[in-house]
C-alpha cells in the first residue's frame, strides 16, 4: 500500500485555542517583511506620516487647553471693548487668536495628513495584493496535480486565496495601533503629573472587553474556517446559476429553480451561524465595554471634584477630561486592536501554510538532460499507481516497451487507466509500484522541465483560452508564442488554419464568450485548435488523449491520420473510442480495470479474438 502524502502542511485545529492565538502572532513577521519587500518607500512614507500624526491629538487638546485658559483670562480682566476692530487693534487678542490659528492648522494638517496616510496605504495595499497573488500562483504552479484533486488542499487554496485580497486591513490596522500606541504615550506622559493612578485604573477597566473581543475573533475564524467547504459551494452554485458555460443546459432543464433553491438554502444556513456569533457578539461586547465606560466615569468625577476644589483650571479639566476620554478610547482601541490583529494572525495562516506546501514531484540536485534525440523510448517495469485515498488501483503490473518513434495507441473502457497512463508518462503522477525508464534512465532521474518540455500533451479536457486564435495556439509553447511562423505552421499541421481565416481578425481575433467583440467557437473547432497548441510544442513525444471526441468520425480520421503522417519520428500516443481511427497505429494496447490485457497491431489482435475484436465488432455494427 502507498503512503499517505507527507508534503502537505499539518492539519490545523478549526478551533483555535488561546496558546494557537497568540502563536499566529509569529506570522505578522514575514507579513511585515512581505510589505516591506514590496515597497520600501511607500512603508516608511505610510508610518512616518503616521508618527508625526500620533502627536497632533495631544499637542491639538493641549492648545484647546490653552484657549480656555485664556479666554477666561481674558474675561476676568473686565475689559470693556466696544467692537472687534477695537479689541483687535489693542493687542489684547493677539494670544488667542494667534492659539486659534495654530489649533486651526492643526485641523487642515490632520486631514491632510489622514489622507495621506490612506493615499500611500492604497498604493501599498495594491501592490502587495498584485505581488502576493502572483506569488501564490507561481508557487500553485510548482504543486503536484494530485495535490489540485485533493478536496483539503483545494479548501486550503481557496482560504489562501482570500487571504491575497483580505489581509491589507491588517497592515492599516498594524500600523495603527503603532500611531495609536505613540499617542497613548504622550497622552499619559501628560496625564501623570496629574494622577498617575487613573491611567492605571483605565487599563484594568479596559481587560475585559479585549478578553471578550479575543474569544469572539477566535469564534469567528473557526466559523469562516469550518464553512470553507459550504462556501465553495456557493462560489459554485453562483457561478452554474449565472455562467454562459452552463447558461443552455440551465435553460433547457429548467433548472434555475434548483440552483437558487440550494444556493438559498446553504446561505441561509450560514446566514444564521453568523447572525447567532454577531448577537452573543454584541451582547457580550455592550455588557464587557461598559466596564470600561465605567473606569472612564470615575476618573472624569475625580478630575471634576479636584477643579471644584480648585486644584485645576476650567482649561485644565477641559484638558484632563478630553485626555482621559482619548486615552480611554485609544487604550480600548489598542487592547481590542491587539486581539484582532491576533485574529487576523490566524486568516495569515491560512496563506502562509499554503506557501508550506512542497510538491513531491520535484527535479533531482543532479537531474540529467532528456536525450536528443530519444533512441530507446520508454518502457514500463511493473508499473502500479493508486490515486490518493482510492481503495482500488487505477492500474498495476503495467509491463510494456514505447518504442522511440513509435506510434502507440491505447484503447479500453472507461476507468480502464488510460488516461492514468498517460499522465504517469507525462510524470504528473510518480508510479506507486515500479519505475519507468526513459532511455535505460528512471524518469524520475530527468530534469522535470527538460520532460515536460519535450513531451506535447492534448486532453480530452483541454483549456479553452479565453485569448486570441493565435494565442491559444502559441501557449503550447510560451517562449515562441510570437513567432506567427511557427504559429500558423503549427495551425496548418492541425487543419486549424482554415477555422481561423475564417475569423473576423483572423489569429487576432479573441475567442470565447467571455469578453466583448470575442468570437465563440464549435466544439471541433476548439479541438482542432487544441490540437495545434500540441504541435506548437514540437516536442519529441506527442500525446494525444482523445482531444478529437467533438469532431465526427472522418474528421478524427483525417485528424490522427495526418498526425502519423506528420509525427516524423516522433514518438506517439494515442487515446481514442473510436476504433477505426487508432487501427493505424504501430502498436495497439489493451487496458481492462487499470491492467494490460493484449498487445499487437490492429490485424494481430482482431485475429487473437479477444477483447478489442468484441468492441471493435460491437462499434463497426452501429455504422452498418
Amino acid at each position: 500500500m502507498p503512503s499517505a502524502p507527507t508534503h502537505a502542511a499539518p492539519a490545523r485545529n478549526p478551533t483555535p485555542n488561546l496558546r494557537e492565538r497568540f502563536d499566529a502572532m509569529r506570522n505578522l513577521g514575514p507579513f511585515l517583511r512581505q510589505i516591506w519587500q514590496t515597497s520600501r518607500t511607500l512603508t516608511l512614507a505610510s508610518l512616518g506620516l503616521r508618527l508625526v500624526r500620533a502627536f497632533v491629538p495631544v499637542v491639538t487638546l493641549y492648545i484647546a487647553k490653552l484657549i480656555i485658559d485664556e479666554a477666561i483670562r481674558l474675561v476676568g480682566l473686565g475689559l470693556d471693548f466696544g467692537s472687534l476692530g477695537e479689541a483687535w487693534r489693542s493687542g489684547q487678542l493677539d494670544t488667542l487668536v494667534t492659539l486659534l490659528a495654530l489649533e486651526f492648522a492643526l485641523a487642515i494638517g490632520s486631514d491632510l495628513l489622514g489622507r495621506l496616510v490612506s493615499y500611500a496605504d492604497a498604493l501599498l495595499s495594491e501592490l502587495f495584493t498584485n505581488a502576493t497573488s502572483v506569488r501564490l500562483m507561481a508557487h500553485a504552479a510548482t504543486l503536484d496535480l494530485e495535490d489540485f484533486e485533493d478536496p483539503d488542499l483545494q479548501d486550503k487554496l481557496d482560504r489562501a486565496r482570500r487571504q491575497t485580497m483580505g489581509r491589507m486591513n491588517l497592515m492599516s490596522q498594524l500600523f495603527g495601533q503603532v500611531q495609536d500606541a505613540i499617542t497613548v504615550v504622550a497622552f499619559a506622559a501628560g496625564l501623570l503629573v496629574y494622577a498617575p493612578w487613573l491611567i492605571a485604573l483605565l487599563a484594568i477597566a479596559l481587560i475585559p472587553a479585549f478578553v471578550g473581543e479575543a474569544h469572539f475573533n477566535a469564534l469567528g475564524y473557526s466559523l469562516n474556517f469550518q464553512w470553507t467547504p459550504e462556501r465553495r459551494q456557493l462560489e459554485y452554485l453562483r457561478q452554474m446559476g449565472a455562467s454562459v458555460e452552463t447558461a443552455k443546459e440551465v435553460k433547457i432543464f429548467n433548472l434555475h429553480r434548483f440552483l437558487i433553491e440550494r444556493y438559498r438554502t446553504l446561505a441561509e444556513k450560514f446566514f444564521l451561524a453568523n447572525r447567532a456569533l454577531a448577537r452573543r457578539r454584541a451582547l457580550w461586547g455592550t455588557v464587557l465595554a461598559a466596564l470600561g465606560t465605567l473606569g472612564y466615569y470615575v476618573a472624569y468625577a475625580y478630575i471634576a471634584w479636584r477643579t471644584v476644589r480648585g486644584d485645576f483650571s476650567i482649561g485644565d479639566l477641559t484638558f484632563l477630561a478630553g485626555s482621559f476620554l482619548r486615552l480611554r478610547q485609544l487604550l480600548e482601541g489598542l487592547l481590542i486592536g491587539f486581539s484582532q490583529v491576533a485574529g487576523q494572525a490566524l486568516y495569515l495562516d491560512d496563506l502562509f501554510s499554503f506557501f508550506e506546501i512542497e510538491p513531491e514531484i520535484t527535479s533531482p540536485a543532479d537531474a540529467v538532460p532528456v536525450p536528443r534525440p530519444i533512441t530507446r523510448g520508454f518502457v514500463f517495469e511493473n508499473v502500479g499507481f493508486r490515486y490518493p485515498d482510492a481503495e482500488r488501483w487505477a492500474v498495476r503490473h503495467l509491463d510494456f516497451e514505447l518504442h522511440a518513434g513509435e506510434v502507440l495507441a491505447l484503447v479500453g473502457e472507461n476507468g480502464a487507466g488510460k488516461t492514468t497512463l498517460v499522465k504517469l508518462l507525462a510524470r504528473l503522477y510518480d508510479p506507486d509500484e515500479g519505475r519507468i525508464l526513459l532511455d535505460g534512465r528512471d524518469l524520475r532521474e530527468y530534469d522535470l522541465d527538460d520532460l515536460r518540455a519535450n513531451t506535447g500533451v492534448i486532453f480530452q479536457d483541454f483549456v479553452r483560452y479565453h485569448l486570441t486564435a493565435g494565442e491559444n495556439i502559441g501557449v503550447g509553447r510560451i517562449e515562441a508564442m510570437h513567432d506567427d511562423a511557427r504559429v500558423r505552421a503549427a495551425a496548418a499541421r492541425a487543419m486549424a488554419d482554415e477555422v481561423i481565416e475564417s475569423l473576423p481578425r483572423g489569429y487576432d481575433q479573441l475567442v470565447g464568450r467571455r469578453f466583448k467583440n470575442s468570437v465563440d467557437l464549435s466544439g471541433g473547432q476548439w479541438q482542432k485548435i487544441a490540437i495545434a497548441r500540441a504541435y506548437m510544442r514540437d516536442a519529441q513525444v506527442m500525446i494525444l488523449d482523445e482531444p478529437t471526441a467533438a469532431l465526427d468520425a472522418r474528421s478524427e480520421f483525417e485528424v490522427f491520420q495526418r498526425f502519423k503522417e506528420l509525427s516524423d519520428n516522433r514518438t506517439a500516443v494515442l487515446i481514442s473510442h473510436r476504433f477505426s481511427s487508432v487501427r493505424m497505429a504501430d502498436r495497439i494496447l489493451v487496458l481492462d480495470q487499470g491492467r494490460l490485457e493484449a498487445s499487437g497491431t490492429h490485424a494481430q489482435l482482431m485475429a487473437a479474438g479477444g477483447r478489442y475484436a468484441e468492441l471493435f465488432e460491437l462499434q463497426a455494427a452501429g455504422y452498418r
